[in-house]
């Protein structure tokens, strides 16, 4: 460890002063990190790939900028990638055996645009295979385990890039949220996690789970931060026709804007079911809003209740078009000695498949089937239109919707993942903003038997410097986002 880095906790604000008067260099900081992953990764499998010698080679090249005055707000910032963005040159899997053996021969666009910032890369992070679960106990590559306890799952998909951040490992990383994989993580983890508005960031070089719905994000520390990452990430792309065709957005803009006079709506679908705790919990922050000048109002979502079973109807069908692509023939993993081209497809994908993919891909396959097609996918999306009305009506009263992230805090390992249906009730309250395209924002707000939960808040469309803003005026009023765990070795083995 190098002496002059004091804490690996530090926010990009206070890593920033420390880079630019010199009190440590990008390739100490950098040196730093990457001892305390090898340190103690091995306990929690937040990363597949650490790419060390990268890390060092491009935290020289922001020494040589720093040390010129050309540094920017990101330059020298370390951070990690979830393992479904494309890394030229890198190993990107998703999290599967089908791309253990892909080197990505081009960077996705969020990579790139990081890269440009002056980010430097300490590795990929494990999730969930393809993006699919709520744990991080599906992946190719063993379950990530949660820096707090880790006896206990750090949340899925995005669950490596969340614990990252919560170990200390980095300041900051990039995540995916299908139907909640960033704002879970965030909340299990005790972090701040924002997934934007569809279509504000380019998917282009993301690997596709659902199409319709797959949005990259953040995990920071602190919203302040999240709002600086999250910044360098939006504009338009031509290479993806679903990202918006707008400028690159100053996320920072309404940090310093008071809480006073903003309508939160509560709507009582989110909150009738919950366990006294978290009831109390999600309470105490929404009268610590008030207590700041906002004003509560209750709402209604009506639809709630039909978000989950039709998120399962639609995502696998997406997921099942879009991993049609990996058929041992043209990347990835390809089976042995095959008879022909049919034994070829077939046992190429049944060899490289974890089971929840399987499943999923038979779902999908299944709901997009002639005789089928309009009793599920089409009802499905006829659901996911009456969602969208909902917060459409609401979003006439209020300004933002507060609601639970999780249900709960972080569950133990293996308590859920022969229970499917359990599992995704995990999503219950992140997946109808997924459905509607909306933005929505995880952060602390307590701990439940010594494990972090958090309250979502959740914006109307490009509303995302509001949720930003509003984040960090509740941070400057607690002290929930600054709690770190203590990391100690269990002498775990991931297989």
């Amino acid at each position: 460890m190098v002496a002059h880095v004091t804490t690996p906790f530090q926010s990009i604000a206070e890593i920033r002063a420390n880079l630019d008067d010199g009190t440590y260099s990008c390739r100490e900081l950098a040196e730093s990190l990457i001892s305390r992953i090898e340190e103690h990764d091995n306990d929690i499998n937040a990363f597949i790939t650490v790419t060390a010698d990268d890390a060092r080679s491009t935290a020289d090249a922001q020494d040589v900028l720093i040390a010129k005055g050309q540094a920017g707000p990101l330059t020298g910032i370390p951070l990690a990638h979830k393992d479904i963005f494309c890394t030229e040159g890198v190993k990107t899997s998703a999290g599967s055996k089908m791309l253990d053996n892909f080197i990505a021969p081009y960077s996705a666009t969020v990579v790139a645009k990081l890269k440009a910032a002056g980010c430097v890369t300490l590795g990929k992070t494990n999730l969930d295979e393809f993006a699919m679960g709520s744990s991080n106990e599906n992946s190719y590559y063993g379950p990530v385990r949660n820096p707090w306890q880790t006896s206990h799952v750090p949340g899925g998909s995005s669950g490596g890039s969340a614990a990252a951040v919560a170990a200390g490992f980095c300041p900051v990383s990039t995540g995916t949220d299908t139907g909640g994989s960033i704002r879970q993580p965030a909340s299990m983890c005790g972090v701040t996690g924002i997934k934007p508005t569809y279509g504000r960031v380019s998917r282009w070089g993301m690997i596709a789970f659902a199409s319709s719905l797959d949005q990259a994000g953040v995990f920071a520390r602190n919203a302040e931060d999240a709002a600086i990452l999250l910044s360098a990430m939006t504009g338009a792309d031509p290479r993806d026709s679903t990202c918006i065709d707008a400028p690159i957005a100053d996320l920072t803009q309404e940090l310093s804007t008071p809480l006073t006079g903003i309508r939160i709506g509560v709507p009582e679908q989110y909150l009738s079911e919950l366990d006294a705790p978290m009831a109390d919990l999600l309470t105490s922050a929404l009268f610590e809003m008030e207590a700041g000048g906002a004003k509560l109002v209750d709402i209604s979502l009506p639809h709630t209740r039909y978000a989950v079973p039709a998120y399962y109807v639609i995502a696998p069908a997406e997921c099942s078009t879009n991993l049609s692509r990996y058929d041992g023939v043209r990347f990835g993993y390809r089976c042995e000695d095959p008879e022909d081209i049919e034994d070829l497809y077939k046992r190429s994908r049944s060899e490289a498949f974890g089971d929840e993919v399987k499943q999923r891909i038979l779902v999908g396959t299944f709901t997009l089937s002639t005789g089928y097609y309009d009793a599920y996918y089409r009802k499905a999306q006829q659901i996911r239109r009456l969602i969208h009305q909902d917060f459409v009506a609401a979003f006439n009263s209020v300004d933002v919707i507060a609601a639970p992230t999780c249900p709960g805090p972080a569950f133990r390992l293996l308590e859920k993942i022969s229970d499917s249906i359990a599992m995704y009730l995990q999503d219950i309250y992140t997946i109808p903003v997924n459905l509607a395209g909306l933005p929505g924002l995880s952060m602390p707000i307590g701990q439940i038997g010594e494990m972090p939960v958090g309250m979502q808040l959740i914006g109307q469309y490009l509303d995302e410097a509001r949720l930003l803003g509003m984040a960090h005026q509740f941070q400057q009023r607690t002290d929930w986002h600054l709690a770190t765990p203590t990391l100690q070795a269990t002498g775990v083995s991931h297989g």
